[in-house]
């Protein structure tokens, strides 16, 4: 089925998007935990509307500017997860913080006194919560004694609050790591009110942390793509936006699609390929430049120059990020079209 919209483009099968997001929320109402989704793979405002509409006790963004477009649409509470550093920045988080309840991270003492200053100048208290290494190497402090440590420095600057704890992903010393930190905090009269996990690829697995974690946060599970179908967290039944994409120019055991690099990104995922192609599942998008993407036919597999096909991503994150527009549709007609907020 062929949609009459212009190639490439990023389509949204809404009764899977509305599934997909009903079915996390039912899960962590079952289990207990709050969820927090993460705006950063859809970058949209209908669909951050959707999930607070559902039950989120707010979105997280990973920018301030994905901040002050949820704050702007209405949505007043959100986590930023990521050490905000410089004067601008800082600004910027002080007057979002004068119109929103906004909380940040930090895994290193150094970054306290600009955000006590953002605090002041916008005369309420910020939210702190200590990142956390709990095994995967990013950022984050490397030890529980340590979290515990920046939780007392964060109580002792003024106009901060110390509240909780955060990680990402949710390696499995998850658990342990939280359990050591929330007994010495305990013993320091710094209780963490919130101890927030995440991740997609574990999301059905998030029990297991209850209830030491009390907050989980989880963004491409909105839509799915190929790296959450191979980790178990979803079917290709359930994966709610592809990438449409026309075959360009055709050739014996080619195909060539107009969607490249800039639609589909250059991630690679858990398998082979830069995409799976729906109508050619058996074929491999084997190489992409800027604006095409090379299909190398499997036997049983054909396409005609002319056809749309549907390409799930690897990584649905960065392919939203190349679109300007979200095309949203049902039983195969479009409904509407929805900005994407890419700006910096």
């Amino acid at each position: 089925m062929s949609l009459d919209v212009a190639t490439p483009i990023a389509v949204v099968d809404l009764d899977r998007l509305e599934s997909n997001l009903a079915r996390w929320q039912e899960h962590c109402n079952r289990v207990g935990l709050a969820s927090r989704p993460h705006v950063k793979t859809h970058k949209c405002v209908e669909i951050a509307r959707r999930q607070v509409a559902l039950g989120a006790a707010g979105v997280t963004c990973q920018t301030l500017y994905e901040a002050e477009v949820m704050v702007d649409a209405g949505i007043k509470d959100v986590l930023v997860p990521y050490n905000i550093v410089g004067g601008r920045k800082l600004e910027r988080l002080a007057l979002l913080l004068e119109r929103a309840t906004v909380r940040v991270t930090v895994d290193d003492p150094a970054l306290l006194s600009g955000l006590g200053g953002a605090a002041a100048d916008a005369g309420r208290e910020l939210g702190i919560l200590v990142d956390c290494d709990t095994g995967f190497g990013r950022t984050g402090v490397a030890s529980p004694e340590d979290a515990a440590d920046l939780a007392a420095a964060i109580a002792r600057t003024p106009g901060l609050r110390f509240a909780g704890l955060l990680t990402y992903p949710s390696p499995p010393a998850t658990r342990e790591f939280f359990e050591t930190a929330s007994s010495l905090l305990e013993r320091r009269g710094l209780p963490a009110e919130t101890i927030s996990a995440g991740g997609t690829p574990s999301m059905w697995r998030s029990e297991e942390l209850w209830p030491v974690v009390t907050e989980y946060r989880v963004g491409t599970y909105a839509f799915h793509d190929r790296s959450t179908v191979a980790a178990g967290a979803a079917t290709h039944d359930e994966v709610a936006l592809t990438v449409a994409a026309t075959v360009v120019s055709r050739r014996e055991g080619r195909a060539i699609l107009d969607a490249g690099s800039k639609a589909l990104s250059s991630d690679r995922g858990p398998e082979e390929g830069f995409g799976l192609v729906l109508e050619a599942p058996s074929s491999t998008l084997e190489r992409l430049n800027e604006e095409h993407g090379y299909l190398t036919l499997a036997g049983g597999d054909d396409l005609e120059l002319g056809q749309q096909v549907r390409v799930v991503p690897n990584h649905v994150c960065v392919a939203v990020n190349l679109f300007q527009e979200l095309v949203a549709t049902r039983d195969g007609a479009v409904e509407s079209y929805w900005p994407v907020e890419r700006g910096r």
